[in-house]
């Protein structure tokens, strides 16, 4: 009877492996505190002000924004400026609410690891959600960026804006960072390469980025 069972489940992996797609790794998602009242949930192209702890699959911290007296972090949904896991993880989130994130190798820091992370970990996340803002991809922050008012953008509007949100914020200016942003931004959706982006163009719309 083992060996039909075995039989079985070798026939059914050899399947899956001759259909080209493996199962996709996911994040696995715990609401561990959310507000009564959510006046805004995230989205892709949001900006979100966390902190977080992380932890080995043994249950080790490896960090603590609040422990290591660190500020909380401000970045962008879905633009990869975080682990693959985060973009999936922290969508449709309230400020005040609290996630636990378990995160498979795939969509963490795979099969080279970082500094500290060996290679093929899972990563276990607890995440507190501070503040949602409008990201430097949405409609009402295209706005807020065209500074002479020609329904297009430059690069110099873009980092200009990056660098006055985290200002207000008390976050010292990050040239590099911004630069890479502005970079990211324009090389995913300035699609005819003019050096502008256009309202058309700079709209968060693909979830697949």
């Amino acid at each position: 009877m083992f060996l039909i069972v075995l039989s079985l489940l070798v026939s059914s992996m050899l399947a899956s492996v001759r259909g080209g797609k493996l199962p996709e790794a996911e994040v696995d998602i715990e609401v561990l505190q959310r507000p009564f009242i959510c006046h805004r949930r995230s989205k892709y192209g949001d900006m979100l002000l966390v902190h977080h702890d992380g932890y080995f699959e043994n249950g080790t911290m490896f960090y603590s924004s609040r422990r290591q007296n660190e500020k909380a972090m401000w970045f962008t949904l879905g633009i990869r400026e975080v682990l693959k896991g985060w973009d999936l993880g922290l969508q449709d989130m309230c400020s005040g609410e609290k996630r636990k994130l378990v995160v498979p190798p795939a969509l963490a820091y795979g099969k080279e690891g970082k500094g500290k992370i060996p290679p093929e970990s899972t990563l276990t996340f607890l995440v507190e959600l501070l503040e949602i803002r409008n990201g430097p991809r949405s409609h009402e922050s295209f706005q807020e960026m065209d500074l002479n008012d020609d329904w297009r953008l430059s690069k110099y509007e873009v980092k200009e804006y990056l660098r006055k949100e985290f200002e207000r914020y008390g976050y010292p200016p990050n040239d590099t960072l911004h630069e890479n942003m502005a970079a990211d931004i324009f090389a995913k959706e300035d699609t005819n390469k003019d050096g502008f982006l256009s309202s058309r163009e700079f709209t968060y719309k693909h979830d697949e980025l």
